[in-house]
């Protein structure tokens, strides 16, 4: 580009010296106006001016500073003072007089009824011996031969038992004091003093005691 022709370019200054014609019309015609009087008093215009305080924050409430609990110490043990001990001097010895008694002349001696000997008590009667129901009843084996299982025993659903039972025979063979000493079922105990009750034994000429085991078996 050749900046020498730029340079003689009439059309350039006549924009420039366009320019320059107008604003100074511009000027010229404000001032006839009154324009620029107006401007000023806009610009002279008293301005507000308001000064904003900062709107502080109150200061915090002091802090409180709470004492520490006062220390719970236990108070001192009170103090006892120790029991005064008063031991007592004990008295001089008083003068004593010592008197010689006579011994007096031995009392005269009483004699006594004799009493009348003891007499013991007759010792007591011997218990009656135990002997076997087999050789003091005759008819022992034919009565216990027919005796079976009670059927009571039976119904109740028991298949076995025993029993023990004690009567005494009397010195004329009358047979009394019959008793069950044990069982293992009322049944049994019941059946074995019916059985016993049938027995015909002969006397000893004293009581004796017979006692009579049972044993029971469902067949």
């Amino acid at each position: 580009m050749n900046f020498s022709q730029r340079q003689a370019d009439p059309r350039r200054h006549l924009v420039g010296i366009t320019f320059v014609i107008a604003f100074h019309a511009f000027i010229v015609y404000a001032l006839v106006t009154g324009l620029a009087k107006k401007v000023v008093e806009v610009v002279r215009a008293p301005i507000e001016t308001k000064v904003i305080e900062e709107i502080k924050k109150p200061p915090p409430p002091p802090e409180v500073v709470v004492p520490p609990p006062p220390r719970l110490e236990a108070p001192p043990p009170p103090f006892i003072p120790p029991p005064e001990v008063q031991i007592q001097t004990p008295p001089p010895p008083q003068p004593t007089i010592t008197a010689v008694t006579p011994t007096p002349p031995p009392a005269p001696v009483a004699i006594a009824p004799v009493a009348p000997p003891v007499v013991a008590a007759p010792p007591a009667p011997p218990a009656p011996a135990v002997v076997s129901a087999a050789v003091v009843c005759s008819n022992y084996t034919t009565v216990m031969g027919d005796a079976g299982f009670p059927r009571e025993a039976a119904r109740q659903g028991i298949e076995k038992g025993e029993a023990v039972i004690q009567f005494t025979l009397g010195a004329n063979g009358e047979v009394k004091d019959i008793k069950a000493l044990r069982a293992t079922h009322p049944i049994f105990a019941r059946n074995s003093i019916r059985i016993v009750g049938e027995y015909k034994c002969q006397g000893q000429g004293r009581d004796v005691l017979v006692q009579v085991p049972f044993g029971y078996k469902l067949e």
